[in-house]
């Protein structure tokens, strides 16, 4: 299973994973506007994986199967604070 990734130039390590190079037909067009011109980042085989990056591959898989599309969101930013002051409480308590 083939799937061409393109990257956003709108929004950071966000990625769209389509089924064919430059077909965006399944794709929500809100989706497409918000996630600005789509620029190729890769193609891939997704039969030759066994993980990616940051996505699931399962998720993705069964995504293009079932919808078109996949969408990569960055990861949400890490709270150092709030990790700090769980493990504070965790050794206190």
């Amino acid at each position: 299973m083939l799937s061409v990734v393109y990257k956003s130039l709108k929004k950071a390590e966000t990625y769209l994973f389509v089924e064919r190079r430059d077909d965006f037909s399944r794709v929500p067009a809100p989706l497409l506007q918000t996630f600005g011109t789509p620029k190729l980042a890769m193609i891939i085989n997704l039969a030759t994986k066994t993980h990616l990056g940051q996505a699931d591959l399962a998720k993705v898989r069964a995504a293009l199967i079932t919808q078109g599309y996949y969408l990569q969101l960055p990861p949400p930013p890490e709270d150092m604070l709030k990790q700090m002051r769980e493990q504070q409480a965790a050794e206190q308590g």
